[in-house]
């Protein structure tokens, strides 16, 4: 399991595992150690979250580990006038005339749903290196593509919104 991510992606991880680590485990913990103190253990609700959430944390930390362990580090080697990591792009649809606008991140920063494109997705792929006024075909499978145009390029980088996706 080969992750793409920047070296600013690995540092962020980085920083969420120490913040976890340190901070948020010791939280935890002593939340469930208020909850165990209450008593009987058998109907205590508040235990059991206490425990739900400090595995949860404990699973976070792992899977940032194992990402940072099994990454692939890349770089943006685009122009500043050519799509690339962590650049906005706006397209024009061919079909319809419509204007959309994606942020282009690595895998693990994805969330379409925000707009965060990732650079192994069909239409992350197909856009990478080309520039402003480009006519660009996204084939998503043999039966299916549509025409872009791209109509402008912005270098936004990172924001503290785009997260680190995937648990």
């Amino acid at each position: 399991m080969n992750n793409e991510l920047t070296e600013k992606d690995i540092k962020d991880m980085e920083a969420e595992i120490e913040h976890r680590k340190v901070v948020v485990r010791k939280e935890l913990l002593e939340h469930v150690k208020e909850a165990r103190a209450q008593g009987d253990l058998s109907e205590n609700f508040e235990y059991y979250a206490a425990k739900k959430a400090k595995n949860q944390n404990e699973s976070r930390i792992r899977f940032l580990e194992r990402m940072i362990k099994t990454a692939r580090v890349v770089e943006d080697k685009s122009g500043e006038d050519e799509v690339g990591i962590n650049k906005t792009v706006t397209l024009k649809m061919e079909d319809d005339g419509s204007v959309e606008s994606y942020k282009i991140v690595t895998t693990m920063r994805k969330n379409s749903l925000k707009g965060l494109i990732s650079i192994e997705s069909p239409l992350g792929k197909q856009l990478l290196g080309h520039r402003v006024g480009d006519r660009v075909t996204i084939k998503v499978n043999n039966d299916i593509s549509y025409d872009v145009t791209i109509i402008k390029i912005e270098n936004t980088g990172l924001d503290s919104e785009d997260e680190i996706s995937g648990f």
